[in-house]
């Protein structure tokens, strides 16, 4: 699945378009490194966002092209 469209579905960014922009702006990563809104994400990838001066962690648990607001929290699971 790409990168962009897995953090809207998992809601880890609210919209396809945020997350393309993040991606492009070097703010996100993939296994520590930069990647492109179009990178191939899978289980067990670790993605890093920055939002400003934070960052959160994340490692893929599961993969779905739809998903409800209520099970996107399981798609992935916070790192420290």
């Amino acid at each position: 699945m790409r990168l962009d469209k897995f953090l809207k579905v998992s809601r880890l960014i609210k919209r396809r378009t945020v997350a393309n922009e993040a991606c492009d702006a070097g703010r996100v990563k993939v296994n520590d490194n930069p990647a492109k809104a179009s990178t191939q994400v899978k289980v067990g990838d670790v993605i890093e966002i920055a939002f400003g001066t934070k960052a959160v962690r994340a490692r893929i648990l599961n993969i779905a092209d739809t998903t409800k607001k209520d099970e996107a929290k399981d798609l992935f699971e916070y790192l420290s």
